[in-house]
C-alpha cells in the first residue's frame, strides 16, 4: 500500500513532535544529528534531512532558553533596604 500522507504533512507531524520536545530531548537529539553528520554516516538525502530537522531542533531550543531567561528574575536590594525582584539581564 501506497503513503498518501503529504510530504507538508509529514514536515508539520515533524514540527508538532519537536515542538512538544523538552529542551533536554530536543538537545540530545541534535547532538546525535551533528554526530552523525560530522561522521558523514548515510546518504545525502538522509543527510539533507537530518540537517533541516537539526535546524528546527536548534530554533526549539532557542525558543526554551528565550522563555526560562524571561522567567528568571533575580533578587536586588531596594533603596529602602528592602529585598526586591527585577528582570535577569544576562548581558
Amino acid at each position: 500500500m501506497e503513503n498518501t500522507q503529504s510530504g507538508d504533512s509529514l514536515a508539520s507531524d515533524n514540527l508538532a513532535d519537536i515542538n512538544t520536545m523538552s529542551f533536554e530531548v530536543a538537545l540530545a537529539e541534535l547532538k546525535t544529528i551533528v554526530e552523525r553528520l560530522e561522521q558523514g554516516e548515510g546518504k545525502l538525502d538522509e543527510a539533507i534531512d537530518a540537517y533541516d530537522r537539526g535546524a528546527k531542533l536548534k530554533a526549539h531550543c532557542e525558543t526554551k532558553l528565550r522563555e526560562a531567561q524571561e522567567k528568571i528574575e533575580k533578587i536586588a536590594m531596594g533603596p529602602d533596604g528592602q529585598p526586591r525582584t527585577e528582570p535577569f539581564d544576562v548581558s
